[in-house]
């Protein structure tokens, strides 16, 4: 029965990662889209993950996708995944990461998944905090914190150019 779910590909069920962020859809989408311009044909590693290719739009639900490399460990192929991102609130974000093909539900697995959100949304939040302090400094106002002794380094996910498979 799992076998059958990560066959079909869009039937989500336990072999498919989902969570709710506390971060607007339009802003996750706003950091996709600028990390991906950084460079022509470039792709977005998280770790050793990879999103390729450009971002699909379902015209009926909304729904943005995104191509996946799961990396598993270094003995192992990527998975090819999909990435879906829908509008859950004004201020939160459904991301859903979804098997493409037939998944053994190994350990490595669920790691590899849950590792891949937790880095996109450290991501994404730090993108955030990023561009809420660029635009309180164009106000002239200072933000909490800034400056101070322990502040961790914004970074975005690496942008590679080229194909790799």
């Amino acid at each position: 029965m799992l076998q059958q779910q990560a066959e079909a590909g869009s039937a989500a069920g336990p072999l498919t990662f989902r969570r709710i962020v506390d971060i607007p859809f339009e802003a996750c989408l706003a950091a996709l889209d600028g990390w991906q311009a950084a460079g022509p044909g470039g792709e977005l590693r998280f770790g050793d993950s990879r999103l390729v290719g450009p971002m699909e739009l379902d015209r009926d639900t909304g729904t943005r996708r995104f191509e996946v490399r799961l990396a598993r460990g270094p003995l192992l192929r990527p998975l090819r995944m999909r990435l879906d991102l829908d509008r859950w609130s004004a201020s939160s974000t459904a991301v859903e990461l979804i098997p493409c093909g037939r998944v053994r539900p190994t350990a490595a697995y669920f790691r590899a998944g849950h590792l891949l959100l937790d880095a996109m949304i450290r991501a994404w939040s730090q993108h955030l905090s990023s561009a809420q302090d660029r635009d309180a400094a164009s106000r002239g106002r200072v933000p909490a914190g800034s400056g101070s002794p322990g502040r961790e380094e914004v970074r975005s996910p690496s942008l590679v150019t080229g194909s790799h498979s």
